[in-house]
Formats: C-alpha cells, structure tokens, sequence
C-alpha cells in the first residue's frame, strides 16, 4: 500500500495541460496523475500515449483519463483549459471568453471533496487566478496562479547571458500582472549577493542601464514573439507549472512569483497578481513584500488598477 501518494489532476488536456503532463512524469514529480478534458476521447488518448512511456522514465507514475470525482482526494488540481491566445491578442482579451470555461469546472471541482491546492494556468492569469477563489470559495492562499513565474525565468536566463553569469546564480524578479503591465524592479535585482544596478554603474562602458531596459522589454515580449512564430507557448509553462508544484508536493518553502492575492502589500487588497511568495504544502505561506522605489511602486499600482478594472467588468 502506497502511503502519502502525491495526485495530480490536469484539467484541459491542450498543449499546456500536456507539456505539464509530461514534464510531470519525466521529473517523476507525483504517485498519480488524472486528465479531465471536455473532449473525453482525447484525454484517453493523451493517457495511453504517457503511459506507454512510463517503461522508459524512473517514474511508476499511474496515468489515467478521469472525470471531476477523481479530484476528491489530489493534491493539485491544475486548470489548463480555456481558449489559445492568438497572435497580437493580449491575455486580457481573453478574459471573457475563458471565464464561462472556467464556471463549468470550478463547480464540480469543489463538489467532489477537493481539499488540496488549485494552480491556475490559464490566461489571463492574474484574473483567472482570482475567478478559480471566488467561485470556489477557497482561503486565497489555497489557489495559486502561474503569474509571473515563467517571465522571471526568462528575465534570468537573459540577464544571465548579458553578464555571462549561471542563470541560477541570479535573483531577479518580474512582478504585476503577467502580461503588458509587469515590470522589472531592477532595485530588488542580484547577482549573487550584489546589486546588478551597482554592477552597472561600478562597470563604465562595459555594461547599461538602457541594456537592462531592453532585457525588460525583451521578457515582455517574448510571450507574443514565440506565438508569432509558433502559434503558442508551451513548453516554458508546462516547466513552471512542475516547479511550483513540486515545492507544493515536496513541502518545499520555495519562494516563486506566482499570483497571488494581496492582503494589505503595496497597500492593496484583493487583487491577485505576480509577486513573490513562499509556497509550500497549504499552497501559499506567505507573500514577501518588495522594497520598491517610488516609480517601482507606482508599477505595481498601475498594474493593480489594470486587473481590478478588468476583472470588475466581469459577472460569476
């Protein structure tokens, strides 16, 4: 008998929900893994083609297509589903199209008995993120969004190359809405234990503050530049996604930028949005509050009154 089995529900078997899926089992990340897809058939298909890779992963992973009743006891239910971004659209023109998705599994979800952590994937994620809480009525620390996660992994690989630095020895953060709105506060920025804006002005000519603002706008834009050229991301997500659950499933206390709810930070409440917090089992410990520079902080608030306004032009 297996004790403390690690389950993990995928809703939305898209290239998202898949690129999760897959990651999940070549990182041997969970014990069982359910699809849920509107398209049953699909999901079954998805599940066999996993399963027939089991014999060559490390994982005993079980695979399997269900319905919302398999969400009773998981850990994680994670929503993919909704519609794909197209090319020149921004995430929040998704909003209204997604949010009737999102009303026909946040129901059920929470009929089955779910009583572990929701991780939002779907775009616009900031808003999604905050739709999944009120439909579900969950404590806000138990639904967590991808938010801004896969945008400080891009800020660190390119900061990382600009400085000829391991990515992993970076500690930079995108923070605020993930989409056109997020930003870079470079005053936060580390390369190991000093500051990248001290680096900068220590270096003369060899490295710019306008450099760092075109790595910003970089990260901004590469969302758009791969849809451009391969019609969606996914990939880089579905590796995100693996690595806030693994420190939900593993207890980890990582602190990632995820969406989350702010409960008085910055001076706003309510909203949900990219900000770094520690995540463990519960699914969100705390939220740690940056020291940002006046124009930083007039960002955040700026991107804050964006969602507010954007999710307040919806009806659940």
């Amino acid at each position: 008998m297996m004790l403390n089995k690690r389950k993990v529900v995928i809703v939305g078997t898209g290239m998202v929900g898949m690129s999760f899926a897959y990651a999940l089992l070549n990182q041997n990340v969970c014990d069982e893994l359910v699809l849920i897809d509107i398209n049953k058939k699909r999901a079954e298909g998805e599940a066999a083609d996993l399963n027939h890779g089991v014999a060559f992963s490390s994982s005993s992973m079980r695979i399997y297509a269900g319905n919302y009743s398999d969400c009773s006891d998981a850990d994680i239910v994670a929503i993919c589903a909704g519609a794909n971004q197209k090319p020149g659209e921004s995430r929040l023109e998704l909003l209204q199209r997604n949010t009737a998705v999102f009303k026909s599994i946040v129901g059920p979800v929470v009929r089955s008995g779910f009583g572990g952590v929701f991780l939002v994937a779907t775009n616009p994620v900031d808003i999604m993120t905050r739709i999944t809480c009120e439909l579900s009525n969950f404590n806000p620390s138990r639904v967590v969004g991808t938010g801004t996660t896969l945008d400080s992994a891009r800020l660190r690989y390119l900061v990382g190359d600009y400085f000829s630095v391991d990515p992993r020895n970076v500690h930079a953060y995108v923070i605020g809405e993930h989409g056109d709105s997020e930003f870079v506060p470079w005053s936060q920025a580390l390369i190991s234990t000093k500051r990248i804006t001290d680096i900068v002005e220590k270096s003369g000519d060899q490295y710019s503050l306008e450099d760092l603002d075109k790595i910003s706008g970089l990260v901004r834009g590469a969302a758009q530049h791969i849809i451009e050229a391969k019609g969606a991301t996914y990939y880089g997500i579905g590796m995100a996604m693996v690595r806030i659950a693994k420190s939900i499933l593993q207890n980890q206390n990582s602190v990632l930028t995820v969406s989350v709810r702010l409960r008085g930070e910055y001076g706003k409440k309510g909203v949900f949005i990219g900000n770094p917090a520690i995540i463990n089992k519960n699914g969100v410990d705390r939220t740690i509050e940056l020291e940002l520079t006046p124009d930083e902080l007039e960002r955040m608030e700026n991107s804050c009154a964006l969602l507010d306004e954007c999710f307040n032009s919806i009806e659940l």
